[in-house]
């Protein structure tokens, strides 16, 4: 409860604080777990992927606040470079890290990997406005051989345009969502990095849009995804029309 107690609107530090009968209490929810969001997504997807990070360098590719920066560090990156194409979005207890460099204002697809100490052996992704497939080689040139990749899928940011705007920006069609996970497994398959697994976010994105997880491995043989996976994945949802 350290830290969630107000007394007449300020923290109570002592458990022995004496409180008068006109300050009102205040106990506030329990603390979010990580920064943002999207570490509770990237949590569920090294835990049903079997991917460990444990002491392993890191790229996070559309950091923001740092949701999966901050996933990562608490399942024990040693270390993570968190990229962004914007500014002072960084959570700041992430800016204070010593195992968080921050890359803001830089596109992924202008990065050299010389300058990120070479390629590493996760990279997790997360971007908006953008499709994974046009920045796929990017991702495949950070990515070491052998290692793993963890991309957030956005159908509103895969499909077309129109297909988009349709639902003012949700995607609800499950066409749609079956279309684009086979585009994004077969883009970046493409550059030796073979889809392992597929899920759907366990929270939804923006608007509510549905989200799905993908792992990639690099140096597989073959995708262990098959179309019928695709299939059952998209199926998992429901409600698609």
């Amino acid at each position: 409860m350290a830290g969630r107690v107000l007394v007449g609107g300020s923290v109570a530090t002592k458990p022995d604080r004496q409180v008068s009968p006109a300050e009102p209490i205040v106990v506030l929810g329990p603390r979010a777990r990580f920064v943002g969001r999207g570490g509770l997504k990237l949590d569920a997807a090294l835990e049903r992927f079997s991917v460990d990070v444990t002491g392993l360098r890191a790229v996070d590719v559309g950091a923001s606040t740092g949701g999966f920066t901050d996933c990562l560090l608490q399942r024990g990156a040693s270390s993570v470079v968190a990229l962004d194409v914007g500014y002072g979005q960084l959570h700041e207890r992430l800016r204070a890290d010593a195992r968080v460099r921050s890359l803001e204002r830089t596109n992924v697809r202008t990065v050299d990997v010389a300058t990120l100490g070479g390629a590493v052996p996760i990279v997790v992704v997360d971007v908006s406005f953008i499709s994974l497939r046009t920045i796929a080689p990017a991702l495949a040139s950070l990515l070491a051989d052998g290692g793993d990749l963890v991309a957030l899928v956005k159908p509103q940011f895969e499909a077309g345009r129109v297909e988009a705007s349709r639902g003012s920006g949700v995607v609800r069609d499950a066409t749609v969502w079956r279309r684009v996970l086979g585009e994004v497994r077969d883009a970046i398959g493409r550059l030796d990095a073979a889809m392992m697994g597929i899920m759907v976010s366990p929270i939804t994105g923006a608007n509510g849009n549905v989200e799905f997880l993908a792992h990639f491995h690099r140096g597989a043989p073959e995708a262990a995804v098959r179309d019928q996976d695709l299939d059952d994945v998209v199926d998992a949802v429901g409600g698609g029309s």
